[in-house]
């Protein structure tokens, strides 16, 4: 039950949030580049904090838990990989983003390749991504908002009958229940607790997102991480405490699973591992996975949102900064903080015996539910007055900073390049105003948040959506990456393997759909539609010389564009800007990755390789290289010189 105290920390949140909006409304109704990227003026540290914002969703915290308590901590290398693809746009794409002078990633398709083909290729990135995937991702983070929401927003409590009770109506009527337990005795009052927890949180999102545009969204980014880490770190520190503090982590997990409450017949040194060599199941296409998700995967690039905060920068070294002061925040910071704090849950709140036989027959996507739960659990059990309401207000903010960024994001495709591009010439007839586009993308706003809802009621699990995101944009990364870094690629290319997904994902769902066989649809997935790409790309290669030429005057991508730099007379420097840049992103990958598992080890009491002489050595080495690689890519990060 919330206290007077906790109300009061949520309210001061929304109206922060709304009277934001309302601030920066005069600036973003001006023209789409106000509204989307806030007159490319942002610094690079905001930019980046504004990032991490978005990914510090309220729905991740409770993904890691899951995944620590029924595959280890290992398993989490699948998100801390994605640190590649952050640190290759910082170092090597974030500028090139920056100087194409786009409104979204849509639009750079007709500046990269142009003609009819980039035209469809546009529109359909526009609907696909957009819509599609941009959508399922909201309807997977609102997913998230009942489970948090349950607990503590009990509306059934606050509300008089009269207000109620059309509320319970319209959710029976819709037939779908939206309670965490659907087989409860009370699934249509929870549920329509939950409808109005939902809607009043996108009813706020969504006003200060619509007004103030990108400007709002990353003005309540910054107070939201500030307060999801503080809270976060509060939370850590009181579970921690309830069972015994870091030191006795690793022998109270010996002792659980010494009595039998384990899942899956995972032992104590494999919840705990890094390595690969102690972590249960480990194969190599899940290896290989986890090796090339970053670029297999549709943000590969930058593609999306990450795309958009670079162009929203207010030069190239700001674009830089950005990428760089996100992923040090993402990766790093904030899983020090959940690593102890899922093992802390897991003690606080032991699987349940009878569950756990090996005759049991819940899928493991129930047991996965069933442990993400103990996320929000420990929220209403274990934290006092004040900061519960601290530790709400925050998952609330985490929340929000998703929505506002996925409905800004998801409205300039359908402004940008759905209604501006294509509805006014082919249909109206006439140039739109700029403050009238204005006014459509805070329509767009509305039909987004209303698909997302839609899907929402599909989702069965966080992990579920999340194993399905994957595997839809799986096939894009190599191509999205090789058309910065490649001459050749064209349209039809992009084309090719957006349809391969397309096609192939469904199919790859019903052959392959066990759990155990994510990794090799992923697999799949990557090898077919780049395949595909790059043998159109040979075969119908490449675009018109001028929009080449344009292309490479304009933006001065890296990578491998001699006969067009040639023709230009000038400098040929692609190939030395690609090394460096890749250079600068292995060595900054290497030394937070080291720093991640020496302090992560350190904090968690994780077993060393069985190949390690010691595991103080083995810590304190990886430590000693990652703090020793810092200056050189700190450096590199912060000085104005591009490459």
């Amino acid at each position: 039950m919330l206290s007077l105290a906790d109300i009061l920390i949520v309210v001061a949140f929304v109206l922060y949030s709304i009277g934001v909006g309302l601030r920066s409304r005069a600036k973003a109704s001006r023209n789409l580049e106000e509204y989307f990227l806030a007159g490319r003026t942002l610094p690079g540290w905001k930019a980046g904090i504004s990032m991490a914002a978005t990914q510090f969703a309220a729905d991740t915290p409770l993904l890691v838990t899951g995944l620590i308590a029924v595959a280890g901590v290992f398993s989490l290398w699948r998100l801390w990989i994605y640190a590649v693809a952050f640190l290759m746009l910082g170092f090597l794409l974030a500028a090139s983003w920056r100087r194409a002078q786009v409104l979204t990633d849509a639009e750079f398709t007709e500046i990269r390749y142009g003609g009819g083909a980039a035209a469809v290729l546009r529109g359909f990135k526009a609907l696909y991504f957009g819509t599609l995937f941009n959508c399922t991702v909201l309807a997977w983070v609102l997913f998230a908002a009942k489970s948090i929401a349950e607990p503590f927003l009990l509306w059934h409590q606050w509300l008089p009958e009269w207000c109620f009770l059309p509320f319970v109506t319209l959710i029976q009527w819709i037939g779908v229940p939206l309670a965490t337990n659907p087989g409860g005795e009370m699934v249509w009052v929870l549920s329509a607790n939950n409808l109005i927890s939902i809607l009043a949180i996108v009813a706020v999102t969504a006003l200060y997102s619509t007004t103030g545009g990108l400007r709002s969204v990353v003005n309540t980014d910054i107070l939201q991480f500030a307060l999801m880490m503080v809270a976060t770190a509060v939370f850590a520190w009181i579970v921690v405490g309830e069972v015994g503090g870091l030191a006795a982590l690793p022998d109270r997990i010996a002792d659980l699973f010494a009595a039998g409450r384990t899942i899956d017949g995972i032992s104590p040194d494999q919840i705990l591992a890094f390595d690969p060599w102690n972590a249960k199941g480990v194969t190599l296409p899940l290896l290989a996975v986890f090796a090339l998700q970053w670029l297999v995967q549709l943000n590969a690039d930058g593609t999306g949102y990450l795309a958009q905060r670079s162009m929203a920068c207010r030069s190239d070294t700001d674009a830089k900064q950005a990428a760089i002061v996100f992923t040090v925040a993402q990766v790093l910071v904030r899983s020090l903080l959940w690593l102890p704090l899922g093992l802390g849950l897991l003690l606080l709140f032991p699987p349940d015996p009878p569950a756990l036989d090996p005759h049991a027959t819940a899928p493991l996507a129930q047991l996965t539910a069933e442990r993400e739960m103990t996320y929000v659990r420990g929220i209403a059990e274990t934290l006092p007055s004040g900061f519960k309401g601290l530790m709400l207000t925050a998952m609330l903010a985490a929340l929000a900073s998703t929505v506002d960024t996925h409905l800004n994001w998801g409205s300039s495709y359908w402004t940008n390049d759905i209604y501006k591009r294509f509805f006014c010439p082919l249909v109206l007839k006439r140039e739109p105003d700029p403050r009238r586009l204005v006014w459509v993308a805070r329509a767009a706003n509305l039909l987004i948040l209303a698909i997302a809802l839609l899907i929402m009621t599909q989702l069965s699990s966080i992990r579920m959506a999340w194993q399905t995101s994957l595997l839809l944009g799986a096939g894009m990364g190599i191509p999205l990456v090789l058309r910065w870094l490649w001459w050749r690629m064209t349209a039809l290319a992009e084309i090719a393997a957006v349809v391969v997904s397309l096609v192939l994902a469904p199919v790859l769902l019903l052959t392959l759909p066990a759990t155990d066989d994510d990794a090799l649809r992923l697999l799949i997935m990557a090898l077919v539609s780049s395949a595909a790409a790059v043998v159109t790309a040979w075969l119908r290669g490449p675009e018109d010389h001028a929009v080449l030429q344009a292309f490479y005057r304009r933006v001065r991508p890296p990578g491998f564009w001699s006969p067009i730099a040639r023709s230009l007379d000038m400098p040929d420097d692609g190939p030395h800007r690609l090394w460096i840049g890749c250079l600068m992103t292995a060595t900054a990958a290497v030394s937070l990755f080291c720093l991640l598992v020496a302090i992560g080890s350190w904090l968690c009491g994780s077993p060393a390789p069985p190949w390690a002489p010691s595991r103080t050595l083995y810590l304190w080495t990886l430590a000693i290289v990652g703090f020793a690689l810092v200056p050189v890519w700190w450096r590199a990060a912060f000085q104005s010189r591009q490459w």
